[in-house]
């Protein structure tokens, strides 16, 4: 882990500052191992130092990475931090400029007098974490396998009658039961003509004969997510409906046969793009075909039509093209796979026949 800081050491020195804040939740794990709510993690150009409260004074002592000291604020953290700066000489100090509400930055200015220059640095620590390395790649593998699991499971109580919210709770009570921490979005279930909104929330709506059934859903396991998204029909579909499926999947496929390392996100994306467009529902597919995920569910790469990421060996992400009508309904087919060698892994096992219930 001594790399992880050593890198965000690189930007300090690149940047001609003393030292950086970290308030981001999901970069101070990355950079810290501690997972509480709550910190301050103030990395130097030799030293480092976690400031907690005392709620989480044990907790961080017994998860921080080598070479962090953990300091329990006495007064507030905004004097533990500007003392630590006094101490050391640290004058000019950078922060997230993506994660830094502009209050907080204004109370930085204010109490923090020690820090004469205050520089945001964007997103340059969320890009760390961009290419994952062999622990955090079988972290999320073992997330996606439970995301398999629940699916499996899920299949075994789906029924005409249902609503969506019952569903929806029964999928989070299978991630629990098979030892999530918690679900790493909000879960959508949606049934007949509502498949077509791909964000929905789960209603009241009771499944039926005939419908079309998106489950979108992930898990957090040991911090890290899994996301992935199966369409199911409660009966026979209509002709159409099975005609949009084999065209997705086709896409899918397609995608996924594409990748490798050193190609353009948005190459990728165009290929799913095109099947789907050929087919003459380019207008229904309005999302990109996928994102990163790691510690966040959504992270950099994006798979997108105006994205200038390149994709590299140790980048994970989903592949999720789909295709929604107004008033039918609509289909997404989503795995996650990780590049290694310059070729893609699928992480996702669960089976892409259809599934006729």
């Amino acid at each position: 882990m001594n790399d992880r800081l050593g890198k965000v050491r690189n930007i300090i020195s690149e940047k001609g500052l003393d030292g950086l804040i970290i308030t981001g939740r999901a970069n101070t794990y990355y950079l810290s191992g501690f997972s509480g709510s709550t910190s301050y993690l103030l990395i130097g150009r030799e030293k480092a130092w976690l400031v907690v409260d005392f709620r989480y004074t044990i907790q961080a002592k017994n998860q921080v990475f080598e070479g962090i000291e953990v300091v329990e604020h006495a007064d507030s953290f905004y004097a533990t931090l500007d003392g630590i700066l006094a101490e050391e000489g640290m004058g000019a100090v950078g922060f997230e400029g993506n994660q830094l509400t502009y209050s907080e930055y204004e109370r930085f200015k204010a109490r923090l007098p020690h820090a004469q220059r205050l520089e945001g640095i964007g997103n340059e620590i969320d890009l760390l974490r961009i290419r994952k390395d062999a622990g955090e790649i079988e972290a999320i593998a073992q997330a996606v396998r439970l995301g398999d699991q629940v699916f499996e499971e899920i299949l075994k109580v789906i029924k005409p009658g249902m609503t969506e919210s019952e569903l929806a709770a029964e999928i989070e009570y299978q991630m629990r039961k098979l030892g999530a921490s918690v679900p790493s979005f909000a879960t959508i279930v949606a049934a007949g003509e509502r498949s077509a909104m791909c964000h929905a929330v789960p209603t009241e709506n009771r499944l039926k004969p005939g419908d079309a059934l998106v489950l979108d859903f992930g898990v957090i396991y040991r911090h890290y997510c899994s996301d992935m998204t199966r369409t199911i029909f409660i009966g026979e579909p209509g002709e159409e409906m099975k005609k949009i499926y084999r065209i997705v999947l086709d896409a899918q496929l397609a995608a996924l046969e594409s990748l490798h390392s050193g190609m353009k996100a948005s190459d990728a994306d165009k290929v799913a793009r095109d099947i789907i467009a050929r087919a003459g529902y380019g207008a229904h597919f309005g999302h990109s075909l996928g994102h990163g995920v790691g510690i966040e569910i959504h992270e950099e790469p994006r798979l997108s039509a105006k994205s200038e990421d390149i994709l590299q060996d140790g980048m994970v992400f989903s592949v999720e093209p789909g295709i929604y009508v107004e008033g039918l309904g609509g289909v997404r087919i989503e795995d996650m796979v990780v590049l290694v060698d310059g070729k893609p892994r699928n992480l996702t096992g669960s089976t892409k026949d259809i599934i006729i219930l």
